[in-house]
């Protein structure tokens, strides 16, 4: 029987994937070098369609340090009125462009039975972009983990648990690493400490894209 074509280059079993916490989970290198690059191309047209914009904190309205765009049928918006999600780019007005299928091949070998997803947030990191500790709660499902994918520079992620006070640990990913956070670390809280430029030579600019999907509602 002939290989998926969109499975190909899907790598999952090379090394091992590692439980850091209960739940959550790293599957190393699950995409080689081939797919990686294909992944950063359709991300790029993804960004023709639907532009990179730099986010606000709620109240303050304090930019972002990562530019962010979003693919699926609903946005991750962070503005002045609050974290959302939403139908259209926030500057365009048009609908966001569908999840790439090598993303959502990811999620069909990682996410176990859950739903497909809607959402697809695309933070890049440039050598000084940062993401504070914050757990993924603007969902109204979640039983459905969450999937983020690793392309370009290596980066930092540090992770706890349930609580904002808890004792984090950290790890260095790299590009074609996926993590998973799911079960008692749906709601772990977790973020980017800091980014290793020259790392990987994935994006003609430097830095790193993450793409985390999402399940936003119940399904019916």
């Amino acid at each position: 029987m002939a290989a998926d074509p969109l499975s190909a280059g899907l790598l999952g079993g090379l090394e091992p994937t590692v439980e850091l916490a209960p739940g959550l989970l790293l599957a190393r290198s699950f995409f080689d070098a081939p797919a990686q690059r294909r992944l950063a191309a359709d991300v790029a047209q993804a960004a023709q369609a639907a532009p990179f914009f730099r986010p606000r904190m709620p109240c303050s309205g304090k930019p972002f340090s990562v530019l962010m765009t979003n693919c699926g049928e609903l946005g991750w918006i962070s503005d002045e009125s609050g974290y959302r999600y939403e139908p259209r780019h926030p500057a365009t007005g048009a609908s966001f462009p569908p999840i790439p299928a090598l993303a959502l091949s990811a999620w069909r070998a990682l996410a176990g039975a859950a739903p497909a997803p809607q959402a697809c947030l695309v933070n890049y990191y440039d050598a000084g972009a940062r993401m504070g500790l914050h757990r993924d709660a603007d969902e109204g499902d979640f039983l459905a983990p969450v999937v983020s994918i690793s392309l370009g520079d290596d980066a930092l992620f540090r992770y706890g648990g349930a609580n904002r006070s808890d004792r984090t640990k950290s790890v260095r990913l790299r590009s074609g690493d996926v993590v998973v956070l799911g079960g008692p670390s749906r709601l772990a809280f977790h973020g980017i400490d800091r980014i290793y430029p020259a790392t990987s030579g994935l994006l003609p600019q430097g830095g790193r894209l993450n793409l985390t999907l999402r399940r936003v509602s119940p399904p019916p």
